[in-house]
């Protein structure tokens, strides 16, 4: 497998695997599309059809065709009528005593389409009698015809236009088209009626307090005239000021905008300074995120803290490259802190001279102030004579403009609406609601979208449509599934697929040569040698191993050792975890707590965190990781996380045991890259020869640390263990 050794795999949505699975449950979708397509089929039909009709009235501005308006000035039609005006004119339409006006006319209070409450069900007034729900009856049978026919009603303003639609639906045909042409008269005649008003007497009093007015708008314009050429004040074309107030008035404009500058620019450093002297987030002040440097010192920052997020996952705090990325992180924050005081500086600069220049204008304004004092005084009685003429010309003006809008507006007929009818309802052919086929093909499209999204959740939650970047599940499993041993006859691909993913990258060197080639091994005397539990206890103590692969032969009773020696290592104080890789779970079934614990197969698979496949040995200090419940053929496609799983806790522990079972030389081969991996061959009552025969292949594969494992033997002094060539 070329990337056992490549640290962290990216992983990849496998689509291919979404639409499979989709596509394997084919008849589910199917069946759902069709149940939820016959319901909305069968609940549209059984609803009572209903019908709509639409009326709609153009609002714009008529008057009389010979009226006197029209004679004195050009129609401006539009002008009156904005989005407000529009509105207005709509809440109108809506408005209740138009409709009860309707109502009336037409005697709706007589169909039981209006008033549904009249004749209660059963159920009401059960409802009704336990206080759940208010009598309808309660309401006067005005109120509630205007209730139901406001559900009905809808007044709207056709976008970008003065159209305002009136649209009534109503289970009868003809009502849906009768009622909105009754509205749209009913509107219009009201809109007729208040325009209507008594000018006459209102001409008669006009006439002559206009020639009065006259007279006076012409004696105080001529004193205006006057007073202004004897006081010599000339005007100088723009506002109607004088040449000396309106060099004034610049200078003040001038100074009122340097003196907000400058408050600007101290109240923005004053910011800047009180946020680095309290430690507050520099980063949420304008200055110094509009800053070009600023803004590329917080994109590094960010790379860095995500570098540093991503490493996180599997890396500890320890490791060299998180902490670079860490010291790396602290040397931008100051670069960030420096360019901040930087800014500090220039916004200091900017006050200081804007308060340089705020005294320039104060001088340029005391020189005014005394050259402008006597024409100031002038301009008081010239002020005085322009606001009597003025006023006076403006009341002439206003009784003018009433005087013929009256006498415009006095005539018959001359007041029509400012509305009229440019599509009248017609009684509908269709039903406007339900829609059966579109309400069917709706629902039919909806399931089966909710039913694809809900299979592809589960895919994705379940790790199953994930694969790693650059490889495929296929190529994954079929490199390892040809090596993966068979524990006893009667274990399954599956269960034998769990005992296979077996890796150790940190190397453990040999307290003796290894042997280059191998040589013959003579058969083993218990007599001389110790291969005792304990003695391979000492071991690993003494010789600080860190990691060690455990290979059973003889099955169950193999591991059974290995659960023993994980044990009296932790009894010497040791921090051990042993990572149980058998197919049979026997180290789990000895050490955890129940067997439905998550473990190494679910870790495998990303289906648990790290820190929730770690638990505690029943008997003992030694920690234990299970065999887990996943699917064992999904774990193998994450076997590359297994060196990064072991180094992790490596880092950890003191000692990390991977007890795999009755596995052979060539999947150990397949899955381990070092040849310097410590070997423990736990083989109680297996024969010399077996044993003999598995030493040479583990020599021959060049594995140099291979330590035998009987149970036989009891500890001697000075002896912590044999190691075979």
């Amino acid at each position: 497998m070329s990337g056992v050794n490549d640290g962290h795999q990216d992983v990849d949505i496998d689509l291919g695997g979404l639409f499979r699975a989709i596509w394997r449950r084919r008849g589910r979708v199917l069946m759902a599309t069709v149940a939820f397509a016959g319901l909305a089929f069968v609940g549209a039909n059984l609803m009572s059809p209903e019908y709509q009709g639409e009326t709609r009235l153009l609002i714009e501005s008529r008057q009389a065709e010979f009226s006197g308006a029209n004679q004195a000035q050009p129609q401006t039609a539009d002008s009156p009528f904005d989005e407000s005006g529009i509105s207005s004119q709509v809440q109108v339409l809506r408005s209740a005593d138009l409709i009860k006006q309707v109502a009336r006319e037409m005697k709706l209070y007589d169909l039981p389409e209006f008033d549904p409450t009249a004749n209660p069900s059963a159920i009401s007034d059960v409802l009704v009698m336990f206080g759940i729900k208010k009598n309808p009856l309660d309401l006067p049978p005005e109120e509630r015809v205007l209730k139901e026919f406001e559900k009905k009603l809808q007044v709207y303003q056709v976008e970008k236009s003065r159209v305002i639609a009136v649209q009534f639906t109503s289970e009868d045909p003809k009502l849906a088209a009768t009622i909105p042409n009754a509205m749209a008269k009913v509107f219009l005649s009201l809109q007729s009626g208040a325009k209507l008003d008594s000018n006459s007497e209102a001409s008669r009093w006009l006439e002559p307090e206009i020639a009065n007015l006259r007279e006076k708008v012409r004696d105080a314009e001529e004193k205006v005239a006057n007073y202004r050429a004897s006081s010599d004040l000339l005007l100088t074309g723009e506002t109607g000021g004088t040449f000396a107030t309106k060099q004034l008035n610049d200078i003040s404009t001038e100074l009122a905008r340097v003196r907000g500058e400058r408050a600007n620019a101290e109240a923005r450093a004053e910011n800047v300074r009180t946020a680095l002297a309290s430690g507050r987030a520099v980063d949420t002040l304008n200055d110094v995120v509009a800053s070009p440097m600023i803004q590329r010192l917080k994109e590094t920052e960010s790379n860095v803290q995500g570098q540093i997020a991503d490493l996180s996952t599997s890396l500890l705090d320890g490791h060299p490259r998180l902490k670079g990325l860490k010291s790396q992180l602290q040397g931008i924050r100051s670069q960030i802190l420096t360019e901040t005081k930087k800014i500090l500086g220039s916004l200091e600069n900017e006050a200081n001279v804007a308060q340089l220049r705020e005294r320039q204008l104060v001088g340029q304004l005391n020189t005014l102030k005394a050259t402008s004092a006597k024409a100031g005084e002038d301009e008081v009685g010239l002020r005085a004579l322009e606001r009597e003429a003025t006023a006076q010309r403006q009341l002439l003006e206003t009784y003018l403009a009433r005087y013929r809008e009256a006498t415009s507006r006095s005539g018959e007929n001359a007041a029509p609406a400012d509305a009229r009818i440019i599509s009248q309802a017609v009684e509908p052919t269709e039903v406007s609601f339900p829609k059966v086929l579109p309400i069917t093909i709706v629902a039919a499209f909806a399931s089966f979208l909710v039913s694809c999204v809900i299979i592809m959740l589960s895919e994705l939650f379940s790790g199953r449509a994930l694969r790693p970047v650059g490889r495929t599940d296929e190529e994954d499993f079929e490199e390892i599934a040809p090596e993966m041993p068979v524990v006893r006859e009667t274990v399954s691909r599956t269960v034998a697929a769990k005992a296979v993913p077996v890796m150790a990258q940190e190397p453990i060197i040999a307290r003796e040569p290894v042997v280059p080639e191998p040589a013959p091994v003579e058969e083993i005397e218990p007599d001389e040698d110790d291969f005792s539990i304990e003695s391979v206890a000492d071991h690993l103590c003494v010789d600080d191993v860190r990691v060690a692969i455990s290979v059973s032969p003889a099955g169950d009773e193999g591991s059974v050792n290995a659960v023993m020696l994980t044990r009296l290592v932790a009894e010497e104080g040791r921090k051990i975890v042993l990572i149980d890789l058998t197919g049979s779970a026997c180290p789990t079934r000895l050490m955890a707590q129940s067997a439905d614990l998550a473990g190494i197969t679910n870790l495998l698979a990303g289906e648990v965190p790290f820190t929730e496949t770690i638990h505690a040995d029943r008997l003992s200090d030694a920690h234990i990781i299970p065999q887990g419940d996943a699917d064992p053929i999904l774990a193998m496609r994450g076997i590359e996380r297994l060196q990064m799983i072991i180094d992790a806790l490596s880092n950890a522990y003191d000692t990390v045991l991977v007890e795999c079972g009755p596995t052979d030389v060539n999947a150990i081969r397949k899955v381990t890259r070092s040849r310097d991996t410590q070997i423990i061959i736990s083989a109680p009552a297996v024969a010399n020869e077996e044993i003999i025969k598995l030493i040479t292949g583990f020599g021959e594969a060049g594995f140099g640390e291979i330590v035998l494992m009987t149970g036989t033997g009891y500890p001697q002094p000075g002896n912590t263990g044999r190691r075979a060539a």
